[in-house]
């Protein structure tokens, strides 16, 4: 009997979670909503409330009551799991089968889906625990037999349970759930695929007749898909790359899947059902057109299986049955795709029904190209098809016909013309999203696929592009160069012949760029290659000739065009320009006959005028000018491309002038990072040709002029913080740090010192000083003193008798002094974005900082030898700064956190003595922050964080004993004074990721673990007694764990020594590997 004051508190928190439920649901004030919803959430804070949950449930009429309840219920089972004992567990499964077979049918769906979801939860957490929990199908088939609608709550459950099953669970490691997964695959996954198929059948057969039979159907189908999706071997196949990939499906499951009433129950699904549920068997059926070939007993079973399954796209394709919806079409496009990719040719053409499903699958691809509106979603997966049957040409073998010299050109052509008819009617809808062109991803997916298409017969290919091509080329350039009267019909002609020329001008580079090498082409190929090439090269010269097109560069079908030409460029490049390109290639006999385009350097000459072209006249499109770089870069790159670019006059007019007057690009302030790379561009290609002072003196004046006008400016005071000013400063920081960027060794970044120290590293300080407020112009100053420091390349390697190394340091300290103390006292502009106006800032520092220190060009010891504060002074910067920054928010901004905690081992590994001599308070944040950074997923984090550690307890435990007699024994005994707990929390952290968690870093979590261990022995052993302790219902598992912590210690002396530390490694594979098989 119940307790009456119990029985009346229960009743009262009913009526309680029912009023607070109906507010949070149901009430348009959103304060109320609000505050219910945080009075409804402290139901779930603590294991207390299940009973109160229970009687919510087992008492309430209102759903939403019992919606709230079932999930706090959900919540709180799962989050008490290892603090509750076995008996609890049982008693607890039990309560949810009979409150889903009492009440499920009565209660809401989302109600009963919860505790389903509760049902299924525990079933996964409690597999290996309890033997009871792998006989859940067992309970669910007492649901199955029973009504239609605990036949429904059957069904999900099962289909609930798959799911949870196939994904990992939040606070269980990888392993945990991999051991899991593929037990309940062994056990359960069968039986449940079975008892699918059989709804299904029954289902189709009429034996079932109920209001719920579209939800049987359904549930069923998804279960069914659920089980040929499942992970059966830990792949985690990526489904939305769509890449080969093949259901790893059982031996056990071999009689199954040979058997024809298998697959015949899909296909006779999808025929007597409606969307959804017929695109749901479609998605079966691509799951079983991937089972791997070993599963079948033998290849002509294979061969059956495969006539079974094109025997049923062929009677689907015949009769259309289904292909009035989209999903079904989309769908029915995957399943042949999926075929081809799972099936090689020769089995294909050998098939009984080849011949008829090649014919039907060709006319179904063209007429979805040709109705492109209605298939724009499922193209790709028909290009892939046909693709993947033109590449497996070459392998065929016997006599039977592939028939795909018959029916590719076809589809080839389809596909060119459903573009060109797609980009017209783009032209015609005011959507830009409906521009295929515009799309880039899908225009790559494309490309990719098309010119395997296009070589196959590539004459008759480029028979057809050419007669696109022509006439459109044609009609440009007249229009062009004689324009109609009317303006306005003119200019939609030409966006017109713009947008169609692109296409095919895309077209064109992807044929080029789909072989390897000039020598792979027979000389057949090459002619084609010319004769396409030239027209392109062609219409690029007409571009860039005609005065008529100024009034064209804002246009967006003239950029999509000039955007075209830069892809077919970069894959002219990639094929007939390099090292393994000669000009005596066919396709330049065909460029000289027609262009004059002689060789290599002769079209390089034409690449260059379009790109300074493209520089100077189009500067104010973004994505014209990102592709512009990036083929330039690409040319500058190549060993034998960047020396070509050398001969030309052009180029050597760009290194002597590279101002933001000769490319207005470069003042545009969207593009600052183009800016960058276009100075480290242009430095890596004069050192490519010297490395003489005077050649990059010259380089520099432009550079050197910026700067003296700077200084100039900066004597006058107010002039300095003038708008034109800043845009000056900001845009010359951004110069200098590519410049910087691109010196790579001694020599260059020697030359580089001598021409910014000393002569303007002054201005950078005033400049940090008068512009610290404004990240626009910190973010660059900073970055280009991060780039100065950096000693990538053994770059920052000065004479023995040169100071550089420490005036660098001193200079780099002063600027990162005066950014310090100005950000701190600067308050943050309310509404502001705290990342930008702030933590970028102190990131890029500590980073400059962090990059300084790691240097190994500086000897620290000279400064406090001679008295000189920089070390310090910077150090001391760089802890406010640190401490200026919420954890939680750092946490938020992965390179801000990497950087500080990279820091943080630096200071720790080369400078602890510093660490040491810090406040307590300062030190213990600095603690809390490593405790928290071990548990980041990062694993570069994690890492940097345990050495840090490792460094700071190995100095503790090497100097704690000196006690009074040394500073750093009297600094670290006040520091344990005033928080005893400091390195115990370190330690507790650490062996909750061992004990619990996946160590992707365990070899970077060990070493810290034995110096923790020997400063913290008695905090050791209770921690291991209280986990120990807490296995108490399970005394065989509490014998286990007790050995594990034995073997962990065995032959671990108390001393630091290197073959100490190496044994508690070793012995900590050990002990992870026993523990994970009991937790």
């Amino acid at each position: 009997m119940e307790d009456p004051q119990q029985q009346q508190a229960l009743q009262q928190s009913l009526f309680r979670v029912e009023t607070l439920a109906n507010q949070l649901y149901n009430s348009p004030n959103t304060e109320e909503r609000t505050q219910a919803e945080y009075s409804l959430v402290q139901l779930s804070q603590s294991a207390d409330y299940i009973p109160q949950c229970q009687y919510v449930l087992d008492n309430s009429s209102q759903s939403y009551a019992q919606l709230v309840a079932a999930n706090a219920l959900r919540r709180l089972v799962t989050q008490n799991w290892n603090n509750s004992t076995a008996q609890q567990r049982l008693d607890m499964r039990n309560w949810v089968l009979n409150y889903l077979a009492t009440n499920g049918p009565k209660v809401e769906g989302f109600v009963s889906s919860s505790l389903v979801q509760l049902l299924c939860r525990m079933t996964k957490m409690g597999w290996f625990d309890e033997p009871v929990h792998q006989g859940i199908t067992d309970e669910v088939n007492k649901f199955l037999h029973a009504s239609p609608k605990h036949c429904v709550i059957g069904l999900s459950i099962l289909t609930q349970l798959v799911t949870e099953m196939n994904q990992p669970a939040q606070g269980r490691s990888l392993t945990q759930h991999r051991k899991t997964a593929s037990s309940f695959r062994d056990l359960s996954l069968l039986q449940i695929f079975q008892v699918a198929l059989n709804t299904l059948q029954s289902l189709h057969s009429g034996s079932v007749t109920a209001q719920d039979t579209l939800k049987l159907q359904e549930l069923s189908l998804q279960l069914a898909l659920l089980c040929l999706s499942y992970d059966f071997i830990g792949t985690t196949f990526d489904e939305a790359s769509e890449e080969l990939g093949t259901i790893q499906v059982p031996s056990s499951w071999r009689s199954l899947m040979e058997d024809q009433t298998t697959m015949q129950l899909f296909w006779d699904m999808y025929l007597s059902s409606q969307p959804p549920h017929s695109s749901t068997a479609l998605e079966c059926l691509v799951q079983l057109a991937s089972l791997r070939r070993s599963l079948f007993s033998s290849e002509s079973q294979r061969a059956v299986f495969l006539n079974r399954l094109l025997g049923g796209v062929l009677k689907v394709l015949q009769s259309q049955a289904g292909l009035r919806s989209h999903d079904n079409y989309h769908e029915l496009c995957r399943l042949l795709a999926r075929i081809k990719a799972n099936f090689q040719l020769g089995e294909l053409v050998v098939a009984e029904c080849y011949s008829d499903w090649i014919d039907l699958v060709a006319s179904f691809t063209i007429d979805s190209f040709q109705h492109w509106q209605w298939a724009s979603n499922s193209v790709y997966y028909l290009l892939s098809l046909w693709s993947r049957l033109v590449a497996s040409i070459p392998y065929l073998k016997g006599d039977a016909s592939s028939h795909l010299e018959k029916y590719v050109p076809q589809v080839t052509r389809a596909f060119i013309l459903s573009r060109i008819e797609c980009i017209r009617a783009a032209l015609a809808s005011p959507e830009p999203q409906d521009d295929p062109l515009g799309d880039e991803d899908q225009l790559t997916e494309q490309l990719e696929s098309l010119p395997s298409l296009c070589r196959f017969q590539l004459t008759q290919a480029s028979e057809y592009i050419v007669s696109l091509f022509d006439p459109v080329a044609q009609l440009y350039q007249q229009l062009l160069t004689s324009p109609p009267a009317d303006a306005a019909a003119t200019a939609l002609r030409l966006s017109q012949c713009e947008a169609e020329l692109a296409w095919l001008v895309y077209t064109i580079g992807a044929i080029l760029g789909s072989h390897l090498t000039p020598s792979s082409n027979p000389e057949t190929q090459q002619l084609i290659d010319g004769e396409l090439s030239g027209r392109v090269f062609q219409l690029a010269l007409l571009t860039d000739s005609t005065v008529g097109m100024n009034a064209r560069y804002r246009e967006r079908t003239n950029q999509q065009l000039e955007l075209s030409m830069l892809y077919f460029f970069g894959q002219f490049r990639k094929v007939y320009i390099g090292d393994q390109a000669t000009s005596s290639s066919k396709v330049y006999q065909y460029l000289s006959e027609r262009l004059r385009l002689n060789d290599h350097l002769a079209v390089l000459s034409l690449l260059m005028q379009k790109v300074t072209g493209h520089l100077k006249y189009r500067h104010e499109c973004g994505d014209l000018t990102s592709k512009t770089l990036a083929l330039f870069s690409e040319l500058a790159q190549g060993y034998s491309s960047g020396k070509l670019l050398l001969k030309l006059d052009i180029v050597h007019g760009i290194l002597r002038n590279h101002t933001a007057a000769e490319f207005p690009f470069l003042s545009v302030p969207s593009n600052g990072r183009q800016r960058t790379a276009f100075q480290s561009m242009l430095t890596r290609l004069l050192f490519s040709e010297s490395e003489q002072a005077s050649q990059f003196a010259q380089f520099m004046e432009p550079v050197r002029e910026a700067l003296d006008r700077l200084c100039e400016a900066a004597q006058r005071g107010d002039a300095f913080m003038a708008e034109g000013m800043k845009q000056l400063v900001i845009g010359t920081l951004r110069d200098l740090r590519g410049i910087c960027s691109s010196c790579n060794n001694r020599r260059t970044y020697t030359l580089f010192f001598d021409f910014i120290y000393p002569a303007y590293t002054p201005l950078l300080r005033e400049t940090c000083m008068r512009w610290y407020h404004l990240p626009a112009v910190t973010t660059p100053l900073l970055k280009l003193m991060a780039e100065v420091v950096y000693n990538k390349a053994q770059r920052l390697t000065f004479d023995s008798s040169s100071p550089n190394g420490i005036l660098l340091f001193r200079e780099t300290s002063s600027l990162l002094c005066a950014f310090g103390e100005r950000i701190l006292a600067h308050d943050v502009p309310e509404g502001a974005d705290i990342y930008e106006s702030r933590y970028k800032a102190i990131g890029i520092a500590l980073l400059t900082l962090q990059r300084a220190l790691s240097g190994n060009y500086v000897n620290f010891g000279v400064f406090a030898l001679y008295g000189d504060n920089a070390l310090s002074d910077v150090l001391e910067v760089a802890i406010k700064l640190c401490l200026s920054m919420q954890l939680s928010e750092m946490l938020s901004f992965p390179k801000v956190a990497k950087t500080y905690f990279t820091l943080i081992e630096i200071l720790m590994r080369n400078h602890t003595s510093t660490m040491v001599q810090l406040d307590t308070r300062v030190l213990r944040h600095i603690c809390s922050t490593l405790q928290e950074g071990l548990k980041s997923h990062e694993v570069s984090i994690s890492s940097q964080c345990a050495a840090a550690i490792e460094n700071l307890a190995v100095y503790h435990f090497m100097h704690a004993a000196e006690g009074e007699r040394t500073e750093a024994g009297r600094r670290l005994a006040a520091h344990l004074a005033a928080e005893p707990t400091m390195f115990q929390g370190l330690l507790s952290t650490l062996l909750q990721i061992i004990v619990f968690e996946e160590c992707a870093n365990q070899w970077s979590l060990s070493r810290p673990l034995l110096p923790l261990i020997l400063i913290n022995e008695h905090f050791f052993q209770s921690w291991q007694d209280q986990l120990i302790a807490q296995q108490a219902a399970t005394p065989e598992r509490q014998t286990k764990l007790a050995n594990a912590f034995q073997k962990l210690m065995t032959d671990v002396q108390c001393n630091l020594e290197s073959k100490n530390r190496d044994k508690i490694t070793t012995n900590l594979t050990l002990f992870r590997h026993e523990v994970k098989a009991l937790f």
